[in-house]
């Protein structure tokens, strides 16, 4: 299955507007971060670009193995949405999601995902912190086995050193 960037159902979402909710989610990442919980934050977002969910991760304050703040994201978007109202959706996330997240972002059918910062980045931020064991495989190369064609733009460069922020200091 090829991956794209880029798809018509998404065109009205600049990347302006891409950068704007990636950094929604770096304050999520920091509200998971001040809470007790890992680092990280994701959303959805309609076609237009407008938030219809927020999660930072839960895994550590509930116990919650499969606490990721991707997974909690596409679980209450899959209770709420139709299928084919999530499949014109953005899940964005502060870091590319691990293979547990790619899979259930994928079963919700949400069209497409946005993330600051690459799983290799992140490997290499967390290391062997046994506090988020990271496979280190990229969502991509997960998706291509699948039957959809999501969407996948990430990581953003540009904005790298603020996607780590929530990260500074906590895996030492």
């Amino acid at each position: 299955m090829e991956i794209r960037e880029f798809d018509r159902r998404f065109a009205a979402i600049t990347h302006e507007k891409d950068l704007e909710l990636l950094r929604r989610t770096f304050e999520l990442a920091k509200e998971g971060r001040a809470s007790g919980n890992n680092p990280f934050g994701a959303l959805l977002a309609d076609g237009e670009g407008n938030i219809l969910i927020e999660q930072a991760n839960i895994e550590v304050t509930t116990r919650d193995c499969t606490g990721h703040a991707e997974t909690t994201v596409a679980r209450k978007a899959s209770m709420t949405y139709d299928k084919d109202f999530l499949w014109n959706c953005t899940l964005y996330t502060s870091a590319e999601p691990c293979c547990m997240c790619t899979g259930a972002i994928y079963w919700a059918n949400i069209g497409r995902i946005v993330f600051a910062m690459s799983e290799n980045m992140l490997f290499q931020t967390t290391g062997d912190n046994e506090a988020n064991p990271s496979f280190n495989h990229s969502c991509r190369e997960i998706l291509s086995k699948g039957q959809k064609e999501i969407v996948v733009r990430g990581p953003f460069p540009e904005i790298m050193e603020e996607a780590l922020e929530p990260h500074k200091g906590f895996w030492d």
